[in-house]
This record gives C-alpha cells, structure tokens and sequence, in this order.
C-alpha cells in the first residue's frame, strides 16, 4: 500500500492561498525550495485539482528554461515533468506532461491508486485534499508555516466528521522563521 502525503505552505492563520488566490507570500527560500525538492524526489505520483495543476503547469514545464533557474529549480522542473500526476477535474478536458485526467469521483480513485505498490504519493490542492482527509485517506500531513498572517483564503485543512489523532514525527526551521512540522495519521 502506497503512503499518501499532504503538504503545502500555509500562513500562519491556516491558509494556503490568500484572497484572490494570492501565494506571494509564500516565495521559498534557496532552503525551503530545496527541501520541497527532496520531498518531491521520493514522490511517485502527483495528484493535483484543477487549480494546483494550473499554478504548476504554467511554469514547471519549462521551469528549467528559465535564465535565473537555480540548480534546485532546474531539477525540480525537470523531476516534475519525469513524475507521473493525475489531474483530477471535471472542467478541464486536457493535459500534458506524463500527465492523465480523472474526471469521475476522486475518492475511490484515490483509494484505488493508494492500494497499488510503488513510491509514496502526494496530493495537491484544497478541495482535491479535502475529499481525501474526509475520506481518512491521508498517511502524512506536511505543514510549512510562514510567519505572515493573510486574513482570510483557501483554508490548508476542511471540516471533519470526526477527529483524526496525529503523530508529530518531525519538526524543522528553515530562515526566515518557517517552520515544517511533519504529522502522521495515527490509525
């Protein structure tokens, strides 16, 4: 069975995005982009909703392209582009980039996709997280707190039927003063 993690930058007051989609607050250092990038690495599938797959597949395609790429930029793009993603969407009609769309529900694909053997997965964006925490199906949550507060956006965790107990298995300080704390699900 594969893990499935959860993770993004998030405000302090919980969001992942403020106001009009808004993530310019949440810029990684060279630190935290190169930590994203060891977390990618193990990844062996990327699911994302409508929105994430926008925001990535704008720029990662090219993102190795770039004239001010970064050798950790470099590598990110070029690993996103390698990691096979499903794209979950009933608004969309096309993808690229080892990429395919899933337009029915998103749940038991998910749990389908979770029974198989291989490298963990991660999901990606609120409302595509959201079905999967609802649904106890996430193994690992990764949240990456930047030290700003934006009022109001899309929240980085959704309403629950009931509790879900946590593990903290890792915390860490990046510059800036971001914080990583790591949870696993307690089952």
């Amino acid at each position: 069975m594969r893990k499935l993690i959860y993770g993004m930058n998030l405000s302090l007051d919980g969001y992942i995005a403020a106001p009009g989609d808004d993530i310019s607050w949440g810029v990684p250092s060279d630190e935290l982009f190169q930590f994203w990038l060891d977390e990618e690495l193990a990844i062996g599938l990327l699911m994302y909703g409508r929105k994430l797959w926008e925001t990535m597949s704008s720029h990662w395609p090219t993102g190795d392209q770039q004239p001010d790429a970064t050798p950790a930029q470099i590598e990110f793009a070029r690993n996103w582009r390698d990691t096979p993603k499903v794209v979950f969407s009933s608004t969309i009609d096309k993808v690229d980039w080892n990429t395919r769309l899933f337009t029915g529900d998103a749940v038991p694909e998910i749990t389908r996709l979770k029974a198989e053997d291989g490298a963990p997965m991660r999901v990606g964006g609120a409302t595509l997280a959201a079905a999967a925490m609802r649904a106890g199906l996430i193994d690992e949550y990764e949240v990456v707190t930047h030290p700003v507060l934006v009022g109001a956006g899309t929240p980085f965790f959704t309403a629950l039927d009931s509790c879900v107990n946590l593990n903290l298995v890792e915390t860490r300080t990046f510059s800036g003063g971001i914080t990583l704390a790591r949870y696993e699900t307690r089952r």
